[in-house]
């Protein structure tokens, strides 16, 4: 039986797809990216997007918050990896805490954790990469492995893969 109640949720979904179909599948999946990047992070460190970055990379000292199997099937040019699970001050003996750094990590959130650190350890000027290495790749910008331009990319697994598009090769 059909009820009154059936009808304007089937109408109200009829409305929500008439909606969504004015839009392609990419600018649906960018408003769900951008809303769900918005509501994973704290932003509790200055943000600054990947097209600022790449505008202004050479001002920055590049820091690699992820896996170390991460960054090594891409990373972007010159970035020093200093993982976030094994991370270790150890490793950021020769950046300088006076000088502006830039943490990125797949999408932001180990990111945000690491640039959380940074700043509580004395460095001066600490920014996330909004939307981490996934923004930058979903840019089109370059990706290396090494000194030499990648192909690829670590998309972390199948879940995290889907907010990538297909500039580059996933690697899982």
């Amino acid at each position: 039986m059909v009820t009154l109640h059936s009808c304007v949720r089937l109408s109200f979904l009829a409305l929500l797809l008439l909606c969504y179909s004015c839009q392609s599948f990419s600018q649906v999946k960018d408003k769900a990216y951008s809303a769900m990047l918005y509501t994973l992070l704290e932003h509790s460190v200055p943000e600054i997007s990947v097209e600022e970055f790449q505008l202004q990379k050479d001002s920055f000292q590049l820091l690699d918050a992820r896996e170390k199997a991460e960054y090594n099937v891409s990373h972007i040019k010159n970035a020093r990896w200093v993982g976030y699970k094994t991370f270790d001050e150890k490793r950021l003996q020769e950046i300088d805490r006076t000088k502006p750094v830039v943490v990125y990590c797949a999408v932001g959130y180990r990111s945000e954790k690491i640039a959380e650190k940074l700043k509580a350890s004395g460095f001066e000027e600490v920014y996330n990469l909004y939307g981490g290495i996934f923004e930058w790749a979903n840019n089109a910008y370059p990706l290396y492995k090494g000194d030499s331009l990648s192909n690829k990319i670590h998309a972390y697994d199948k879940k995290w893969g889907f907010w990538l598009n297909d500039n580059y090769q996933k690697v899982y």
